[in-house]
């Protein structure tokens, strides 16, 4: 496969190629990249620098064929870039490939270890514990809200309303500091954890809405409903970079709530009873948890829109170790524990 861009100097032609055998444009995780360049004029070569996306790969001086490990990069849609440079011109050569984790995710089901009351008027959009304590983030407009719970009643200990204009989305605490999306108003809240005073808001950039927020310390990683999982800058909360969520067959989209459970990204995928356990390094899809039939377990299940009043909550207390889940107007949260099957 012949792939050629033109060179900095206006419109003249490339005198440079890059050459992937095989003509692979889709890979594994653990697969081996053979490329070369071509020099079809034979000119004098200052040095080749290779990148995936905008990672740095490595350096050659001549146009050889060379071999990549796709073992640690990350996953998903990506462009392969060969850079030339000699003493007239830089050349850029490059190729889109789709690299697919190594393994197909594994499958996990659950066993409901206890129930707790849920707030039926809670369009549930973000679920968080901090310090022992609950946080929920409802969503709709002229009704979102930001509330502190109590797990044992689900009733509001504290709790502020949203302007009307806005539907709240994701939530995640960080340094005592409470961070809330919005759906398409291309905008995000701070919040001072005890009193709930907004601190200041932040924009979203290159990310197309809010969808879900999580965080593991040092990162927020933020869901726009693509087949992106965007890393944010926990200071500026500007938009660092992303992973793609993929599996060994396609890259996923529409997460929703995301939650930090040990090293992994879960999160929820809208519309379906399912949460996705992703490797926060790679995109790597690990793991499927299958909540099929936890609705059934609800008392107003037949109340529900089943197309909007759906699975859309996931909290971990990293006290307790206990894994949470509930959904849009559920009348129950529901305390979990994930089997493999």
């Amino acid at each position: 496969m012949i792939i050629s861009c033109g060179s900095k100097n206006g419109d003249k032609k490339s005198d440079f190629s890059l050459n992937i055998s095989g003509n692979k444009t889709e890979f594994k995780q653990n697969d081996t990249l053979k490329v070369e360049v071509i020099n079809k004029e034979s000119k004098a070569i200052d040095s080749i620098r290779f990148f995936l996306g905008d990672t740095y790969l490595k350096s050659q001086q001549k146009a050889e064929p060379i071999n990549f490990d796709f073992s640690k990069v990350l996953l998903g849609n990506q462009v392969f870039k060969a850079i030339v440079y000699t003493l007239e011109t830089t050349d850029t050569l490059q190729k889109s490939l789709k690299i697919m984790n190594q393994n197909a995710p594994k499958v996990y089901t659950y066993e409901i270890i206890n129930t707790y009351p849920h707030n039926t008027e809670s369009y549930t959009q973000g679920l968080e514990f901090y310090n022992d304590t609950l946080y929920e983030s409802t969503g709709q407009y002229g009704r979102s809200k930001l509330i502190k719970v109590d797990l044992e009643t689900g009733k509001a200990l504290n709790e502020i309303k949203l302007d009307n204009e806005y539907f709240a989305e994701g939530i995640t605490i960080l340094n005592d500091k409470i961070y809330q999306l919005t759906w398409q108003e291309d905008e995000g809240f701070i919040y001072n954890l005890n009193t709930f005073e907004k601190l200041g808001s932040f924009a979203y950039n290159q990310s197309k809405e809010g969808w879900g927020l999580c965080n593991n310390g040092n990162k927020i990683f933020k869901s726009d409903g693509t087949e992106k999982i965007w890393i944010l800058d926990p200071v500026t909360l500007a938009e660092k970079s992303y992973i793609q969520p993929t599996t060994n067959t396609s890259i996923k989209s529409k997460f929703n709530e995301l939650e930090w459970v040990d090293g992994m990204i879960y999160a929820n995928t809208y519309q379906f009873p399912s949460v996705a356990m992703i490797n926060p390094e790679t995109g790597g899809i690990e793991g499927i948890i299958n909540f099929k039939g936890l609705t059934d377990q609800l008392g107003n299940k037949d109340d529900l829109d089943p197309q909007n009043d759906v699975l859309n909550g996931i909290a971990y207390n990293p006290i307790t170790k206990k894994l949470y889940v509930t959904g849009k107007k559920w009348d129950t949260l529901f305390e979990v524990k994930i089997l493999e099957r």
